[in-house]
């Protein structure tokens, strides 16, 4: 089953490089792209049906991706929500945590971690949406 996925990220080249890789190598489609905190925010909450996983940057064109997290925070339980970022300290995985994030990824080491992510959500997710398949 493909995740309904959201991506919030600024930089034009990084954000259709993602969406080519996961739609190429995960079971994703991509549901709908911002580079704002606004947008990004005010898409999520406005069509809580729409999406099963949203994929933030933290440094946005227009604010930051953890007005995102904040926003999203009391999202339905199979939503999943992970930050793809530079900046995956200890510090930003942390407060990450606070905000209910599922999963935080360094873009510069960890795109074949959020990939095998991806992957077993939509097998978690098909697995609550189609029981006994």
């Amino acid at each position: 089953m493909k995740m309904r996925t959201y991506l919030v990220e600024d930089n034009s080249t990084i954000r259709d490089n993602l969406i080519s890789t996961l739609e190429e190598l995960a079971p994703i489609q991509t549901v709908g792209t911002s580079d704002t905190e606004k947008e990004g925010a005010e898409w999520l909450t406005g069509h809580s049906d729409h999406w099963d996983l949203a994929i933030v940057d933290l440094f946005l064109k227009d604010g930051s991706g953890l007005g995102v997290l904040h926003a999203c925070r009391f999202r339905n339980a199979r939503q999943k929500m992970v930050v793809f970022s530079n900046y995956a300290t200890r510090e930003i995985r942390s407060r990450c945590a606070q905000l209910g994030v599922d999963a935080v990824f360094d873009k510069s080491t960890e795109i074949d971690d959020l990939l095998d992510y991806c992957v077993a959500q939509s097998k978690k997710l098909d697995a609550v949406v189609n029981p006994g398949t």
